[in-house]
C-alpha cells in the first residue's frame, strides 16, 4: 500500500484523466445491450403511462434471461481491465477477516451455544456445549456440508425444544426467503421425515416438547399470513391452522416470551399492531387477543411476573412510552404509564431481567442504554464518548442474571461484545472484532458528525470517517450512503472491508436523512407518504454540504443506496445528476407506481402506509412525480453501477432491468452504465461468507476505476 500523501496526489492527477478513462472504455467497441421496445399502455385514474419494457416482467421468458445475460456479458467486457484489481480487492478484504472465528458463547437452558467458522469455509457451523465451555462440542449443523450442491444456501430459524432434545430449523436454497422447516433429533442426529414447505423458516416450541408453531406465506405474494401448529412426527399435511391474517396489509410472526410462559402471535402493518397470547403449557388451547387492533395504535409486549410491559404510541405518544398491565387484564384501558412519553427521546426497546429493567433509547440521533433497578436504587446510563457510534443490547436470554450483554462500535472502532455487570458496574469485553494484516490502527482515522441544512431549514446529521491526513480542498473522493425509509435508523458502524477505500483516500459518510428514525419518530413521519420527497432533497442537500465544505467536489462525489435506498439513488440522479461522478444502486426499488399497483407482488399491499396507495388519486399523482423509472429524462447522468438478483422476492429483478434499459435510451453523455444480475441470488445477494466480498469488490473497483486508482 502506497502512503496516503502519495495517494492523495495520485487522486488529483487521475481525476484530471477521468474523461480520458471513460473515452478509452467507450472505444472498446463493445456493443451496448439494447432491450426490445414493446410498448404497453398502463392506465389509472384516466391517465396513461407508456412502459416500453413491461415485457421484462417474466423470468420464465428465455428472451428476458437472454437480455440479463447480455447485460452481464457487457459488464464483464467493459470492466475486463479491472478484473485483476477486483481479485486483489477481494483477497485484501478477505485477508482482514479472521477465518477461524466464532461468536461469543451464550448460556441458554443449560447449554452454551456457539456459531463458528473454519478457515477456507464459506458457511457457519452451529454447535453447543453442555454446562461448561470445557465440555465436548456437539455439532448441531455444519452449513458447509448442507450447502454442497446448492448455488445459494441459507439456514435460519433455529429453535431448541425446552428439553434440549430437538431443534426445528428452516433452509432456503433459492434466495427468495421461502424456507422448508424440518426437525432434528439432537440425541440421535436424525431428521424427522416431515417437511414443512413454503414457510418463513421461523418456529417456536410449546413446553410439551412435541408441538411447534410456525408461519407460512401466501404462495403468490409471499406475505406471511398464517400460523400453523405441528405435532412432532406427524404429517405436515395434518397441521392445524391456528390463525389466518386476512388483512393483506398485515404480516404475522410467532415467538415466545423471554419468561417462556407465553407463545405470542404478532400481527402488524406499518401503522398498526395486534398480539395474541397462549400459555406455553397449553398448546392445544385458544390464543387470546391481547388488545384488538386499532388503526394507528402500535404496541409490543414483554412478560414479567404477573404483568406485561408494553411499548406503545398510545395517547399520541409519538416517540413511544412504556406502560404496564396485569396479565389477566390486557385491554388498553388497563395500561398504566411506567416511562412517560418524551418529545425529544425515542423509546426503542427494553430488556427485562429479574432485578433490572434495561431501556434502549435514542436522542439527538444517538443510542443510549438506561439501567433501571426494579427496587428503585438509582438508575443510570452507560457512558459512550463518541458521536459516530452505535450501541445495542444483544443476546440476553437469561432472566436470573445481573449481566447485560451489549455491543459497541463506531465508524473507526471495531465491534465489541461486552458483558456489563449492572450491580457492580464492571464490564468485560468478551470479544473485539479482529482486523488482521497488522496495518489497521483506529488512530489513523478521524470520525466526525456534521450537520447539513435542508432546503426547509431542517438540520440533517452526517456521520463521517476518513484518514487523518485528509485536506479539505475539494479533491477527496467521497462515498455518501443513504437509505431513509421504513423508520430504519442507519447507525454508524465499523466495516473492515471499508478500509479498502478509506486507505485509498476516500471519505465515507452516512446521511441520516428523513424517512429513517434517526432523530425520532417525527423524523420518520416527515419522510414518508406525501412527505417522501424530503428524503431525496435531504440527501441532495447533504451532498451539497460536503461539496460546499470542500470535503469533496462533484467530480469526486459518489452516492450509494440499496433497496429503498436504491429508490433514493434513482430519485437523486433524476433530480440532481450534476452532483455525482458515480452512483451505486443495489437491488433498487425504482418502478414505484407499477409495483404498488400490482398486489400480486410480494409485500405490495403492506407498503401502502409507507408509500401511499396509488389506487387513490392523490397518492398516485405524488408517487408518479418522483418514481425513478417514470421520471427518467433526456439529460446527462452519472456513471452508474446497478445490481440485482434474479430471485429477489422483495425488489423484483425487472425493476432495475427496466430502469437501466430506459436510462440507456435517455442519457445524453458517455458515462458508463452497468447492470449486473446475480442469476443465483435474491435480495440479500450471495449467501456464502466470502462470496459477498466478490460483489463488494465489483462496487469498490467501480469507484476506484472512476478515480483512476488502479492498485
Amino acid at each position: 500500500m502506497k502512503n496516503k500523501l502519495i495517494l492523495s496526489c495520485l487522486c488529483v492527477i487521475f481525476a484530471a484523466s477521468n474523461t480520458k478513462i471513460k473515452a478509452q472504455k467507450m472505444s472498446k467497441n463493445i456493443p451496448t445491450p439494447i432491450a426490445n421496445l414493446i410498448p404497453k399502455t398502463l392506465e389509472k385514474h384516466g391517465e396513461k403511462r407508456l412502459d416500453n419494457y413491461f415485457w421484462l416482467n417474466d423470468r420464465e421468458n428465455p428472451e428476458v434471461i437472454d437480455y440479463l445475460n447480455q447485460e452481464n456479458t457487457y459488464y464483464d467486457a467493459m470492466t475486463s481491465d479491472t478484473k485483476g484489481f477486483q481479485k486483489e480487492l477481494y483477497e485484501e478484504m478477505k485477508a482482514r477477516i479472521k477465518e477461524d472465528d466464532q461468536s461469543v458463547p451464550y448460556l441458554y437452558n443449560g447449554y452454551y451455544y456457539i456459531t463458528r467458522f473454519e478457515t477456507g469455509k464459506d458457511y457457519p457451523i452451529y454447535s453447543r456445549k453442555k454446562g461448561s465451555l470445557a465440555a465436548t462440542e456437539e455439532i448441531l449443523f455444519n452449513c458447509n456440508e448442507m450447502a454442497e450442491g446448492h448455488s445459494y444456501f441459507q439456514l435460519g430459524g433455529l429453535s431448541i425444544s425446552p428439553d434440549n432434545k430437538f431443534v426445528s430449523f428452516g433452509t432456503d436454497i433459492m434466495g427468495r426467503r421461502i424456507y422448508t422447516i424440518q426437525i432434528k433429533n439432537l440425541e440421535t442426529g436424525e431428521l424427522f421425515s416431515e417437511k414443512i414447505e413454503n414457510a418463513t423458516g421461523s418456529s417456536v416450541w410449546a413446553n410439551d416438547n412435541k408441538t411447534i408453531f410456525y408461519t407460512r406465506q401466501d404462495e403468490v405474494t409471499l406475505r406471511s399470513d398464517k400460523v400453523f401448529k405441528h405435532k412432532l412426527a406427524t404429517d405436515a399435511a395434518d397441521d392445524v391452522l391456528v390463525f389466518n391474517e386476512k388483512d393483506d396489509t398485515f404480516n404475522v410472526s410467532v415467538g415466545k416470551e423471554k419468561s417462556k410462559k407465553y407463545i405470542v402471535i404478532a400481527s402488524g402493518s406499518t401503522l398498526t399492531t395486534e398480539y395474541r397470547t397462549l400459555n406455553s403449557d397449553m398448546p392445544d388451547g385458544e390464543f387470546k387477543v391481547f388488545q384488538p387492533r386499532v388503526r394507528g395504535l402500535e404496541y409490543s409486549i414483554s412478560h414479567f411476573g404477573d404483568s406485561f410491559y408494553i411499548i406503545t404510541n398510545k395517547d399520541k405518544a409519538t416517540n413511544f412510552k412504556l406502560m404496564k398491565t396485569p396479565e389477566n387484564a390486557t385491554a388498553k384501558d388497563n395500561w398504566k404509564d411506567v416511562i412517560s412519553h418524551r418529545k425529544d427521546v425515542l423509546l426503542e426497546d427494553i430488556e427485562i431481567f429479574r432485578n433490572y429493567l434495561v431501556v434502549e433509547e435514542r436522542s439527538n440521533g444517538l443510542n443510549h442504554i438506561r439501567i433501571m433497578p426494579w427496587n428503585g436504587d438509582g438508575e443510570y446510563y452507560l457512558p459512550f464518548g463518541s458521536e459516530t457510534y452505535s450501541a445495542n443490547t444483544t443476546t440476553n436470554v437469561d432472566f436470573d442474571t445481573d449481566i447485560l450483554r451489549y455491543s459497541y462500535q463506531s465508524l473507526a472502532t471495531p465491534s465489541s461484545v461486552i458483558d456489563f455487570n449492572m450491580k457492580t458496574k464492571e464490564k468485560e469485553i468478551k470479544k473485539e472484532q479482529q482486523v488482521l494484516g497488522g496495518k489497521f490502527d483506529k488512530n489513523n482515522y478521524v470520525e466526525e458528525r456534521v450537520w447539513a441544512t435542508a432546503k426547509d431549514g431542517t438540520k440533517v446529521p452526517i456521520s463521517m470517517v476518513y484518514h487523518k491526513e485528509l485536506k479539505k480542498d475539494g479533491s477527496n473522493p467521497t462515498l455518501l450512503y443513504g437509505y431513509g425509509s421504513y423508520g430504519v435508523t442507519m447507525d454508524a458502524y465499523f466495516s473492515s472491508t471499508r478500509l479498502s477505500i478509506l486507505d485509498r483516500g476516500f471519505v465515507f459518510a452516512i446521511a441520516h436523512i428523513r424517512g429513517g428514525e434517526d432523530l425520532g419518530r417525527e423524523w420518520y413521519e416527515d419522510g414518508k407518504l406525501l412527505k417522501k420527497k424530503n428524503t431525496f432533497t435531504d440527501f441532495i442537500d447533504c451532498s451539497k454540504f460536503l461539496i460546499k465544505e470542500k470535503y469533496t467536489s462533484p467530480k469526486h462525489l459518489y452516492a450509494e443506496g440499496g433497496s429503498a435506498g436504491g429508490l433514493l439513488m434513482g430519485a437523486v440522479v433524476n433530480m440532481a445528476p450534476e452532483l455525482y461522478n458515480g452512483v451505486i444502486a443495489q437491488v433498487p426499488f425504482v418502478d414505484v407506481i407499477t409495483t404498488m399497483l400490482d398486489d400480486t407482488i410480494p409485500l405490495t399491499t403492506g407498503e401502502y402506509d409507507e408509500w401511499g396507495n396509488p389506487n387513490e388519486k392523490k397518492s398516485y399523482d405524488y408517487m408518479v412525480s418522483y418514481s425513478p423509472y417514470d421520471n427518467v429524462k433526456t439529460q446527462n447522468y452519472p456513471n452508474m453501477f446497478v445490481s440485482t438478483g434474479l430471485h429477489d422476492s422483495q425488489v423484483q429483478y425487472w425493476e432495475p432491468a427496466k430502469w437501466v434499459a430506459k436510462l440507456r435510451t435517455q442519457k445524453t453523455n458517455d458515462t458508463v452504465l452497468y447492470l449486473n444480475t446475480n442469476m443465483d441470488a435474491g435480495h440479500g445477494g450471495a449467501s456464502g461468507r466470502f462470496e459477498a466480498l466478490k460483489e463488494l469488490a465489483k462496487e469498490f473497483s467501480f469507484l476506484l476505476d472512476l478515480e483512476g486508482i488502479k492498485n
